[in-house]
């Protein structure tokens, strides 16, 4: 499976367009990850534990648009868009959310 943020993908010719695919990936918040967020936050850096979240999420939901893809026959998902944001679940808490979704394409031979 070709996966690629580009529109197109150089010496492929493209035998169908199989439509859009989405893969969404949710994490619910973490009392101590956000603990320590909120310290880092305060004295300055960065939040490894949140990078290493917003990756895994990344990873996950692009594994998932591939899944997704081949269920459909597709050999390839072309212009890949990951997004990401939140969803509040009340004033205390908030839950991560990361998107990706890109046009799958069956490829000739």
């Amino acid at each position: 499976m070709i996966v690629t943020t580009t529109d197109v993908i150089q010496d492929a010719q493209i035998e169908a367009y199989m439509g859009i695919v989405t893969a969404e990936v949710v994490y619910g918040s973490n009392a101590l990850r956000d603990f320590f967020a909120g310290i880092r936050d305060f004295l300055g850096g960065r939040s490894g534990s949140y990078e290493r979240l917003f990756e895994k999420g990344q990873s996950r939901a692009i594994q998932k648009l591939e899944e997704r893809a081949e269920e459909l026959g597709a050999d390839a998902v072309a212009g890949i868009e990951l997004d990401t944001g939140t969803i509040n679940v009340d004033e205390k808490g908030a839950l991560l959310m990361i998107t990706a979704s890109g046009t799958a394409l069956k490829l000739q031979n």
